[in-house]
């Protein structure tokens, strides 16, 4: 499963933990992804919406 927002294309972010005594370990950010029904152009279609665009309403869920 792809990790990316279908709307604005927000994806995983990498980087290091940093522990108190600087050792370094990789880490990732994932995005706060949501699977959601939404109608595009008369169908109905699911998609994965990251949270941040479904509260900005970039898509309206399909009832």
């Amino acid at each position: 499963m792809s990790r990316l927002c279908d709307v604005c294309g927000k994806g995983t972010l990498f980087g290091n933990n940093v522990s108190h005594a600087k050792n370094r370990t990789r880490r990732t950010w994932r995005p706060n992804l949501i699977a959601m029904k939404t109608k595009i152009e008369g169908t109905v279609l699911t998609v994965k919406i990251c949270a941040k665009c479904l509260k900005a309403g970039k898509l309206v869920k399909h009832v």
